[in-house]
């Protein structure tokens, strides 16, 4: 159908960034599924995102390159000739404990930001000019509550997403009044990528330590994320440069106890 909307998700092979294709498909959306590495998990979101009736088109390319960025906007273009909605949730990190300050390098630092936060101003840079031609367009960065808090997977890890966050204010100015720009701050997610980065046993510690302190008792899942990022692409219309935080509760902090200290 040549009057579907399109959409881009960056890093959508697995996990949130899968959720919200196929979320997106199922709101008759076109979409992009880009990866890395995880080609086989890219044509399986894929497939799941034809079998909602749509088309995709999966491609390769890693979003700090700037000429990358650049051919899948245009790819995009090429063969759908309009660009509605992009979500950047492509990311990297290194898990390093915050006090092992020697456990990150200058070259960690980098390497984060080229992805978190260049990566993102590249796709932003690269839709803009489709999505002002058409005269409307929306945009969301995939943050992290780290870039709120402070704390999260490492301390670059952190920052990059803090830079997001304030990188999101800064262009919801420039991109107005056609593009929205929002992001979103999630808490701890039920991912394979955390899994991994954490290893089984501290992964399953952590669900369990924070099941316990949540005030909602409930970890956010990849859908749970996916439904946020997507209903600021659809739904917020009034909406831009804003971060939402989505975990549950969780910065809010511990109850201090009642002056009286009895409950009375």
């Amino acid at each position: 159908m040549p009057d579907r909307k399109v959409a881009i998700v960056t890093g959508s092979a697995t996990g949130v960034g899968a959720a919200a294709a196929i979320l997106l498909a199922e709101r008759g959306c076109n979409v992009v599924i880009n990866y890395t590495r995880s080609q086989q998990e890219a044509e399986d979101t894929a497939a799941a995102c034809r079998a909602r009736g749509v088309e995709t088109i999966v491609f390769q390319a890693d979003v700090a390159d700037d000429d990358a960025c650049r051919a899948m906007v245009q790819a995009a273009a090429d063969r759908w000739g309009r660009i509605d909605y992009l979500i950047n949730n492509a990311a990297r990190t290194r898990f390093n404990p915050f006090q092992k300050l020697d456990g990150v390098s200058k070259q960690d630092f980098l390497d984060i930001y080229a992805v978190n936060v260049v990566g993102a101003y590249q796709m932003v840079r690269a839709v803009a000019p489709y999505m002002k031609k058409q005269g409307a367009g929306a945009i969301v960065n995939d943050s992290s509550i780290g870039g709120v808090t402070g704390i999260a997977s490492s301390i670059p890890y952190a920052a990059s997403k803090a830079a997001l966050n304030l990188m999101t204010k800064s262009l919801a100015h420039v991109l107005a009044p056609e593009i929205r720009i929002n992001a979103v701050a999630p808490g701890m997610i039920q991912t394979r990528w955390l899994r991994s980065g954490l290893g089984d046993a501290q992964y399953e510690k952590m669900l369990a330590a924070q099941t316990a302190q949540l005030p909602l008792k409930r970890v956010a899942t990849a859908q749970d994320i996916a439904r946020v990022l997507v209903w600021f692409l659809t739904d917020a219309d009034l909406i831009t440069g804003e971060t939402l935080i989505v975990d549950s509760g969780i910065h809010l902090g511990q109850l201090p106890p009642y002056p009286g200290g009895d409950g009375h």
